[in-house]
């Protein structure tokens, strides 16, 4: 499969898969449980121990393989296990796959890249590589900075000279800050957009 094809086909799962989540989204809140804390608790009591899981696999396999959007996985996060337990297991599975693309890129390379992001993009950012001093920093600030390309980035890592443990103390102690903000700024802007259709 040339990378051409193989990104064409992550465009098209990204779109059919954010549909669906639309779907599941409407048919959660018609249910109540987005407004109705007790009808949440009740719908999330069977699925304490899977429940969890299954989101942190979610979210492992949305940084490997992006079909779904990030930020929506983050705000479900937060909207089906709260602030603190939403944050928990968005963190944990976004430094797993963070970690995971890192070494796929590592082992496989270039090629493996070009099957995810464009030769135009992979350009771009390969520049930033010439000096691993400084684009260890640079990644560094990227990682804690919101809006930054990290997945592009994560996977460009691994094709330099960065250590391992240079790169895994990045992600464990940059992703925090980022995963925080997006899911605050996520949840808040959903609760306003639900008053505004509630009104």
């Amino acid at each position: 499969m040339s990378t051409k094809t193989s990104r064409r086909l992550i465009n098209i799962v990204t779109i059919i898969t954010t549909i669906i989540l639309i779907l599941l989204c409407i048919y959660w809140y018609k249910l109540g449980i987005f407004t109705d804390q007790a009808k949440m608790k009740a719908y999330l009591a069977n699925k304490q121990i899977i429940g969890p899981l299954i989101f942190v696999l979610i979210q492992i396999i949305q940084v490997v393989i992006p079909v779904i959007p990030g930020g929506v996985s983050l705000l479900g996060g937060v909207i089906f296990f709260g602030p603190w337990w939403g944050f928990v297991y968005n963190y944990v599975g976004i430094c797993i796959g963070s970690i995971i693309l890192f070494f796929l890129a590592r082992y496989y390379g270039k090629p493996f890249i070009l099957h995810l992001i464009s030769e135009e993009t992979y350009e771009k950012y390969m520049k930033w590589t010439k000096n691993q001093k400084k684009y260890n920093w640079f990644f560094a600030i990227c990682i804690v900075a919101p809006a930054a390309p990290d997945d592009v980035l994560c996977m460009i890592s691994g094709l330099t000279d960065m250590k391992v443990s240079t790169y895994i103390w990045i992600i464990l102690l940059g992703k925090p800050w980022t995963i925080a903000a997006y899911s605050l700024g996520l949840l808040y802007g959903a609760k306003w957009i639900v008053k505004l259709v509630g009104k």
